[in-house]
């Protein structure tokens, strides 16, 4: 049980770094270079189709770490780790169910052909937490990597 719950832990926690990786590497620089219609368009599909993906790798990657630093037979360090994961997923989950869904929610009224005054504000808070839940995430996944590569060596 205990190496299952290794496993899912690593599987999940690397979806999340890898996806939000992903996202700020590639997806958000092509929002700002193609015209407003189609970020907003596209931005407002993204997050239709990625919504319940996204949850249930957060969930995952807040859960899985916990158990197996509770199933581990290994040294304090990894235990600590593996609960470190789960805290940095844990925030990645809070910054992006308070901080992005909220400026999301708001996109999604906005008309290219008229945005809201102050709309790059906006955008850029948007990107303020992007940057917040992308390092979050990544920290997740060097904490859990570490823990298991400490754990193999005892």
């Amino acid at each position: 049980m205990e190496r299952l719950f290794n496993v899912l832990a690593v599987f999940s926690t690397g979806l999340l770094a890898g996806a939000f990786l992903y996202g700020f590497s590639t997806v958000v620089p092509t929002f700002y270079e193609v015209p407003l219609e189609v970020h907003f368009a596209y931005r407002d599909a993204l997050m239709r189709h990625n919504g319940i993906y996204m949850q249930l790798v957060m969930g995952m990657s807040i859960l899985t770490p916990v158990l197996w630093a509770f199933l581990m037979h290994g040294p304090a360090s990894s235990r600590l780790l593996a609960i470190s994961a789960s805290s940095f997923a844990a925030i990645s989950f809070v910054v992006t169910r308070f901080g992005n869904v909220p400026v999301n929610r708001m996109i999604k009224t906005w008309s290219a052909a008229a945005p809201p005054d102050g709309y790059e504000r906006l955008l850029s808070r948007w990107l303020m937490f992007n940057n917040i839940r992308t390092g979050a995430a990544l920290l997740c996944f060097i904490c859990l990597i570490t823990a298991t590569t400490s754990f193999k060596k005892q």
